[in-house]
């Protein structure tokens, strides 16, 4: 029994359970198709809008560049018996003009859905009546309810309009979310019925007084009688709407390109895709179907709902590995605790750029729970786990304690001083948030005393920067430091010129980034030097001390040293009192169990894992990403019932590291780069690994605006000297 609380489990009559290896299978793709359509959603809204934006916009143009002739065609042609026609053609042109903008922006869509619904309404009726306008009316109808969609203006400022003090805003916006919650979903069933109508008339059921100006008639007049009564029987029941709808398109296009139609048109498709894209709506057998669904096999659609009899999976770390272990496993029967110190995940990749101010914490990192929303399953805690007891089941943090049936150990790894501690608090290292902050606020702190010391000879000190460890990490520091210096900080102070700042990168190997080839070890030496980097090779560090460091019988003297030399796995080995390599990794079988104990498994910078052929894993991203996602794999068959048994392997995707502003180095092994092509694939890679659009997009703006203007955008003190 946990001492935590945990999820309870649904209550009221339950059918008989399914064979697990049907129910697991069936939530899998239930819940995999449910992420698709979630995804693919506000795009297709987007597109919907811009589409009939588009043409809203082409006919305004049109009317407003032979201003005469739209007058003499509202006199003449379609003239409205309510309005003048000068005005009537203005008011037209307003809404065909100011709706295509505010339906591409995605504001105020309600209002400007209703307006080119209207107009298009007294199109249909006093003018020529289409099938084109009658589908624009539909989809302007379900804007109208539902609103814009996630990728839109309204959408991006309903919650801070929502508890603002903006006259009758929170009334709007709690109108217009109680539209999308209640009202949208009948409108769906009304879209339902007017297309099985439609269809029956098709089919020859029902016979209606002509002209039909109200039905869309033209555009099923390929469908032969019989699939268009069958059609009409689906969309009727509400059956299998998505697939329904997916079918009436693909076999309407697929008849006319072979010559027998005319085919849908385009705002047709798009009427029927609605119901691929947000279901059948009310009234339907689907949603009958998806009711008993969610309570008999997804059962997370509320955390009250996942019964206590689901394994229970505990994930330590939300790192690379622990993150990917969640992501995977949600999907499954099994109810999972995700618990981290910290309540977001980091893309450490990227430390260095906040440590020389190029991007802020909040760019590089977003909050675990905001990635589980979505995942009843899924419960994110706050802790730092300090025990493990494998004979109860148990973990503690704090004064908790929490039962697992399975336990996932993704602790990563910290600085390593090969034993000499007492070099932390003059060199720190970049593992955290914190640590990246207190590292920005050494190297602008020493620019800032350098300026004002009135000392030249401790200014020269202050601009000695030295980073020790030449791996990506080190390499990576040592040439945004060196940019920061010469570019970032130009003509802004009066003292010192920041250009002489002298930044060493010290490494005990005989060459930089001894991972890669030789060859590409060379290209980045000298896309440093062409920095003003010095590399010190062969240089083994003695001492650190507050103002200097040791090589042997050589002093540097500094205020600011960085460590990037080496790490030490998390003390997961000793919680678990199991056997450990000489880095504290936790010594893994195959499968990346802890030996004796079938359901603990350590991943990532913890596990010490031959899973290279033979050779240890590395301790990458990628890595870490991959054996997380093979132990949700082996939880997975084990709750089938199958064997649990295959050994990790892991593939090697290639090693990237970046010199400054235009260089990079990457290693594919069938394919290695340098210079420019690199430093781009480096970026595109690295967006892509990043967590939330948000992040990406605001990375991506903050890069081009530091690459166009060659100003670090960070600048910021605001911790002491070291943090």
């Amino acid at each position: 029994m946990e001492a935590v609380g945990i999820q309870g489990s649904a209550t009221g009559p339950q059918a008989r359970p399914l064979p697990p290896v049907l129910r697991i299978s069936l939530r899998v793709w239930l819940k995999l198709y449910a992420a698709l359509i979630a995804s693919a959603r506000p795009v297709f809204d987007l597109v919907v809008r811009l589409v009939i934006a588009q043409g809203l916009l082409a006919s305004g143009l049109v009317k407003l560049m032979d201003w005469e002739r739209a007058l003499a065609l509202a006199s003449q042609e379609y003239p409205v018996s309510f309005m003048s026609p000068p005005y009537a053609a203005a008011l037209g042109l307003a809404i065909e003009l100011g709706g295509s903008l505010l339906l591409a922006l995605g504001l105020m869509t309600r209002g400007a859905a209703i307006a080119v619904g209207a107009l298009m309404l007294v199109a249909q009726l006093g003018y020529l009546p289409t099938d084109t306008q009658l589908f624009t009316i539909a989809l302007m109808g379900w804007y109208a309810l539902r609103g814009a969609g996630a990728l839109s203006l309204d959408r991006l400022l309903a919650r801070g309009l929502k508890g603002s003090a903006v006259p009758l805003a929170p009334q709007l916006v709690g109108a217009g979310d109680w539209l999308t919650r209640h009202a949208a979903p009948w409108y769906l069933a009304g879209l339902r019925l007017w297309l099985a109508l439609t269809l029956a008339v098709q089919a020859g059921w029902l016979a209606l007084p002509e002209p039909q100006v109200l039905l869309p008639l033209a555009s099923f007049a390929a469908l032969p009688p019989a699939s268009a009564g069958l059609y009409a029987l689906l969309m009727l029941a509400g059956l299998a709407m998505p697939l329904v709808s997916l079918l009436a398109i693909l076999g309407l296009q697929g008849a006319m390109l072979m010559g027998y139609g005319a085919g849908l048109p385009l705002l047709a498709m798009a009427t029927l895709a609605l119901f691929i894209a947000h279901g059948s709506g009310r009234a339907s057998i689907d949603a009958a179907v998806a009711a008993w669904l969610q309570a008999n096999v997804l059962r997370d659609a509320r955390p009250g709902m996942v019964p206590l009899d689901w394994p229970h999976v505990v994930i330590v770390g939300g790192g690379f590995g622990g993150l990917a272990c969640a992501l995977a496993l949600r999907r499954l029967p099994v109810r999972i605790t995700l618990i981290d110190r910290q309540n977001y995940h980091l893309f450490q990749p990227l430390l260095y750029q906040i440590a020389t101010a190029a991007l802020s914490p909040a760019d590089v990192a977003i909050p675990i729970r905001q990635l589980f929303r979505a995942d009843g399953n899924v419960r994110v805690l706050l802790g730092e786990v300090d025990r493990v007891d494998t004979l109860a089941r148990t973990i503690g943090f704090g004064g908790n304690a929490l039962a697992y049936d399975y336990l996932v150990l993704a602790t990563g790894a910290t600085h390593s001083y090969f034993g000499r501690d007492e070099w932390a608090p003059f060199a720190p290292g970049l593992k955290r948030v914190e640590d990246a902050i207190a590292v920005r606020a050494a190297l602008l702190g020493a620019f800032e005393k350098a300026e004002s010391c009135g000392d030249p000879a401790r200014a020269r000190r202050l601009l000695n920067f030295v980073i020790i460890g030449a791996g990506p990490t080190g390499v990576e520091l040592a040439g945004a430091i060196a940019e920061l210096a010469r570019h970032g900080l130009e003509h802004e102070y009066r003292s010192i010129d920041p250009a002489d700042a002298r930044v060493i990168l010290v490494q005990a190997a005989d060459r930089i980034l001894p991972a890669f080839p030789p060859e590409l070890s060379a290209e980045a030496a000298r896309s440093l030097e062409r920095l003003g980097v010095e590399i010190r090779l062969d240089a083994r560090v003695t001492g650190i001390e507050a103002e200097r460091v040791l090589m042997g019988e050589e002093a540097i003297e500094s205020e600011t040293v960085l460590w990037a030399a080496g790490v030490a796995a998390s003390p997961a080995g000793r919680w678990l009192n199991a056997a450990t390599d000489p880095s504290g990794r936790v010594t893994v079988d195959p499968c990346l169990r802890v030996a004796g104990m079938g359901n603990v498994f350590v991943i990532g910078d913890a596990a010490a894992s031959l899973g290279w052929a033979g050779k240890p894993v590395p301790g990458l991203a990628p890595a870490a990403k991959q054996a997380g996602r093979h132990v949700a794999m082996l939880i997975g068959e084990e709750l089938r019932g199958r064997p649990a048994d295959t050994p990790f392997v892991y593939r090697h995707q290639g090693s990237l590291a970046t010199i400054g502003r235009k260089s990079a180095v990457a290693d594919f092994g069938w394919l290695r780069l340098y210079g420019a092509p690199a430093w781009w694939l480096w970026g595109a890679v690295h967006i892509g690994f990043l967590a939330g659009f948000r992040n990406r997009a605001v990375v991506v703006v903050n890069w081009l605006w530091s690459y166009v203007t060659q100003r670090a955008g960070i600048r910021l003190i605001t911790m002491g000297e070291r943090g």
